[in-house]
């Protein structure tokens, strides 16, 4: 799931996952952060979700995969779209 929080000079992104599908460790990766696995990892917050928050220049569109452990790529159900293997969002 996206949570987008729309501020003056930019959009902050909260990626949010279950707490344990997938099991293990998870982190958000895409060209906001030169897809560099760890750069942005899911913690859990108080309501038992995962989660992350980027934030990005207004007006931007972006693309992202989700990394799990043992090297599992997936994508976001609720993206704006998808760029063949990629999710895409808009800010």
């Amino acid at each position: 799931m996206l949570e987008r929080t729309r501020r003056k000079d930019h959009t902050e992104v909260t990626f949010v996952l279950p707490p344990d599908t997938p099991p293990g460790p998870v982190s958000v990766v895409g060209d906001f952060n030169e897809w560099r696995p760890g750069t942005h990892a899911l913690t859990p917050r108080k309501d038992g979700m995962r989660a992350v928050t980027v934030a990005l220049p207004g007006k931007s569109e972006h693309s992202f995969r989700y990394l799990a452990a043992g090297d599992y790529w997936f994508d976001e159900e609720s993206a704006d779209g998808h760029d063949g293997v990629n999710s895409r969002l808009r800010t």
